[in-house]
């Protein structure tokens, strides 16, 4: 059969598929999800076994989605991920807790001020502190905080009010500190939980990231059309234990910035420079780290594209500037030293500390980053920019290697348009460096073991594709070489 060909199931198979095997396909997928994040389940390596099983289960419904009707495939693909959303969605954050935040900034917002002003524990603002996000703590014999681990029904932080010193228990991480968040992030928290009472917990946020998830799911639906390629493709993200576990059950915030990087390119590739730039200027004042999807976006006039992402980067930006100055950099800064951004600590350029030490780690991983953006930025054109996007994003989180899996968020909508499937191997091994316990001196040879893998995967993937480049072009040259004949009749 021809790559191309369409395979065209008997109805009886047909509906065997549809209505025996991917219902229990699913309902095996969401059951192990329920498993993952299953309140006062005590295996601490639930979540990383349980989304190991869940890829294979995923790669099991997939297969078997490729056999039902294309007219059906649609509704089949956006049924499953409101399932397995819901199930996602049915219990507290299970591996993070910074939706915490989320809903503490909206909450602040809403009183009218901004979340840039004050810091969790400031006592300024007790009268707005929700019983599910804060409570009094007691004290040891020490003077410490103490905090009962299921307060929340995620990680209680133990801290002390401020300025009275009194123990105060918190879900919310870092509570010393401001928020971190750009704009578009802020403007996201308020308008979630503008629409629900003070008392409503975790929900509000995963049921929106429920929804971003859907449209993510539309948008590559739309786009697996018009370039007429298998809608079935698009349950790789719909249904991945992934994006339901990050983006649905810890309701990460990244999710919306992928789904603005990918609306900028579905712009800028049907010609439309200036709303993609607001899209990605957008996108970048979600989190910053969607600025890495810069260079594969630049090859449609870039200077009205980067004029546009500017200026809307900069106008999201001007309410909170005009009512906090400059306190509208929050953590930020904090937060980067603290996560190794400018030497290498940990994980981070964990690749690179496999041939170096000292400060050289973060030089080498900005000098590969360098080559690489130069590349997608020469190479790229309206018909491969999904591929494009997909080597930008995907080496830049292998050589930086951050801690937190949930950045690939925006990495999987362009695997599944790309099909550049060795990818997943880079979620993969986020996933294992943030959920694997490990303890020293073995986590990070364990960490740089996972990274290994992934870099080997995604040098395999590139190999084989270009090898069969090269077999098609010699097939090409060798056919119009030999000259058409017809044979005669006998």
């Amino acid at each position: 059969m021809a790559p191309s060909a369409v395979i065209t199931p008997d109805g009886a198979s047909a509906r065997f598929r549809l209505f025996v095997v991917l219902p229990s396909l699913l309902s095996l997928e969401a059951a192990l999800m329920c498993w993952m994040v299953l309140p006062g389940n005590g295996f601490e390596s639930a979540p990383i076994v349980g989304t190991c099983l869940s890829w294979l289960v995923l790669l099991a419904a997939v297969r078997t989605l490729r056999h039902i009707p294309r007219h059906r495939v649609a509704a089949v693909v956006i049924a499953g991920t409101v399932l397995l959303g819901l199930v996602a969605a049915s219990a507290p954050p299970r591996t993070s807790n910074d939706s915490a935040r989320y809903a503490w900034d909206g909450i602040v917002q809403k009183a009218g001020i901004s979340p840039y002003s004050y810091v969790p524990l400031d006592e300024t603002l007790s009268s707005l502190r929700p019983p599910w996000l804060f409570a009094p703590g007691s004290s040891d014999s020490a003077g410490r905080t103490v905090c009962p681990g299921d307060l929340f029904g995620t990680e209680s932080v133990a801290s002390s009010g401020f300025p009275s010193g009194s123990p105060l228990c918190t879900a919310i991480n870092r509570p010393q500190v401001p928020t971190i968040y750009p704009p578009t992030a802020e403007i996201y928290f308020l308008a979630v939980r503008a629409a629900v009472p003070d008392t409503a917990g975790y929900q509000p946020f995963q049921l929106a990231g429920l929804g971003i998830s859907v449209a993510v799911t539309l948008m590559l639906l739309r786009v697996l059309s018009r370039r007429r390629r298998p809608a079935y493709l698009a349950a790789v993200w719909a249904w991945s234990p992934f994006v339901q576990l990050e983006a649905v059950n810890n309701a990460h915030v990244d999710v919306l910035g992928g789904a603005l990087i990918l609306a900028a390119g579905m712009l800028l590739v049907r010609g439309r420079p200036l709303r993609s730039g607001v899209a990605f200027g957008a996108a970048m004042a979600t989190k910053l780290i969607p600025v890495i999807a810069a260079p594969a976006l630049l090859f449609r006039r870039p200077a009205r594209f980067i004029a546009a992402a500017l200026s809307t980067f900069v106008l999201l930006y001007a309410p909170y500037l005009a009512a906090a100055g400059t306190g509208v950099l929050g953590f930020l800064p904090g937060y980067l030293k603290e996560e190794g951004y400018s030497q290498s600590s940990g994980i981070r350029f964990g690749l690179a500390q496999l041939v170096s030490a000292g400060p050289w780690p973060p030089v080498l991983s900005a000098a590969a980053l360098t080559v690489v953006a130069l590349t997608m930025l020469r190479r790229t054109r309206p018909g491969n920019v999904w591929d494009q996007q997909t080597v930008m994003i995907g080496i830049t989180l292998l050589i930086v290697s951050p801690n937190y899996p949930w950045y690939a968020l925006m990495l999987l909508p362009f695997i599944v348009l790309s099909r550049r499937w060795e990818y997943v191997a880079v979620i993969l091994a986020l996933d294992a460096i943030y959920m694997v316990p490990s303890a020293a001196p073995y986590s990070e040879p364990i960490n740089q073991s996972f990274l290994i893998a992934a870099a080997l995967a995604v040098a395999a993937g590139a190999w084989l594709r270009h090898r069969a480049e090269i077999l098609r072009a010699a097939g090409s040259a060798i056919e119009a070489q030999v000259p058409n004949r017809t044979r005669e009749p006998r």
